[in-house]
């Protein structure tokens, strides 16, 4: 489908979609994108590919938070999953150990996409259960960064 094929935007939509507050939240071991695994995920920097995040999609107010301590993933979510309109997440490897972060997404209101970089059911048996799954709005996996594009696309 063409971008011509959509409707315009009335101005109230507009005004909604401006300043749409997104949280991205990343696990373990996303803070070394760039140099880990490259042949599964690339080389570029998480920081520099949120750069461009910010620059594709200047209508929503991005912020990023990254923690490889999952107790601090947990209070992420808490602190903002009342307040953002949407957070995207993608809590790595704790999305197969984690029961306590799909309780804090279950336990808030503001909807979550979970994103993974590579695609899970592509990889180790293990990777193929999510404690995120069942309390997320949607998950989008196996695109590689830009399943983070994707999980913005949605909330537009």
């Amino acid at each position: 489908m063409a971008k011509q094929d959509f409707p315009a935007l009335s101005f109230c939509q507009m005004l909604y979609f401006y300043g749409m507050k997104l949280m991205i939240i990343n696990g373990p071991n996303l803070n070394l994108l760039g140099k880990r695994e490259p042949e599964v995920y690339g080389n570029t920097t998480f920081e520099t590919y949120f750069e461009t995040l910010k620059s594709k999609f200047p209508e929503a107010e991005l912020q990023y938070f990254q923690s490889n301590i999952e107790g601090e993933l947990i209070g992420k979510i808490q602190e903002v999953g009342f307040s953002y309109d949407g957070i995207i997440l993608n809590a790595a490897a704790y999305t197969h150990t984690s029961v306590g972060i799909g309780d804090a997404v279950k336990a808030i209101t503001t909807p979550v996409i979970e994103v993974h970089i590579s695609n899970t059911h592509k990889r180790e048996d293990y990777r193929h259960v999510s404690y995120i799954s069942s309390g997320a709005k949607g998950v989008i996996l196996g695109f590689g960064l830009q399943s983070y594009d994707l999980a913005i696309q949605s909330f537009l």
